[in-house]
């Protein structure tokens, strides 16, 4: 049941729509209907703007860090006797959970985002140098080629590897959450890939104004 109890509370989490709500309340825009169609960050960057950009990035990463910080605490009140394994366990599912939530959310007619935000806050939460690690790669991959889509799906490729060949991590539902979150952010990106290969993928400058 504890167990249960925190993936229902993350999936909702992860469910806030931060771009819908934003760009509706604030803007009078849903996009949803305007650019990539995405309901993430990026696409909030390209038709709201940076501020509203920055918001929705930073909220969706808020949602990925608490559903995995929550378990932590809230865990050892509601049983007696937990044990760090068994609070890594549930906040690995809570973490995909989140990560659902937001790409099929509930209060937004399960029309979300790629994921990509709130994965980086499930992972700074989990493993803050891989978190770190991984923002590196996919800040010099943008960079140099000013696509944000092609930056996150090399940070998702090398996370699987940083966690098991860099800081050594030998858990083995560590490193399948990591292998899932992986696959599961490339396969998100599915039709930014076939833009990419023709060429086709819309470029985001990182100092326009």
């Amino acid at each position: 049941m504890e167990y249960l109890l925190f993936i229902v509370l993350a999936y909702i989490l992860g469910s806030i729509p931060s771009a819908v709500w934003v760009g509706k309340r604030y803007y009078g825009k849903d996009v949803r209907e305007e650019g990539s169609k995405n309901a993430g960050a990026t696409n909030t960057f390209r038709v709201l703007g940076k501020k509203a950009g920055v918001i929705v990035l930073l909220m969706d990463i808020f949602k990925g860090l608490l559903a995995v910080v929550l378990p932590f605490f809230l865990l050892g009140l509601i049983k007696e006797d937990v044990s760090r394994v068994e609070i890594i366990h549930v906040q690995l599912l809570a973490s995909l959970s989140t990560i659902l939530g937001h790409v099929f959310p509930v209060f937004a007619q399960f029309r979300g985002g790629k994921g990509v935000a709130t994965s980086l806050g499930v992972i700074i939460a989990i493993h803050p140098p891989t978190a770190l690690f991984c923002f590196i790669v996919f800040f010099i991959v943008f960079l140099i080629f000013n696509y944000v889509s092609l930056g996150a799906i090399c940070a998702s490729i090398c996370f699987p590897f940083v966690v098991r060949f860099v800081f050594k991590e030998d858990d083995f539902w560590l490193i399948l959450f990591s292998v899932l979150l992986s696959v599961a952010v490339i396969v998100a990106h599915k039709k930014n890939i076939k833009r990419l290969l023709k060429g086709e993928e819309s470029k985001m400058k990182l100092f326009n104004k």
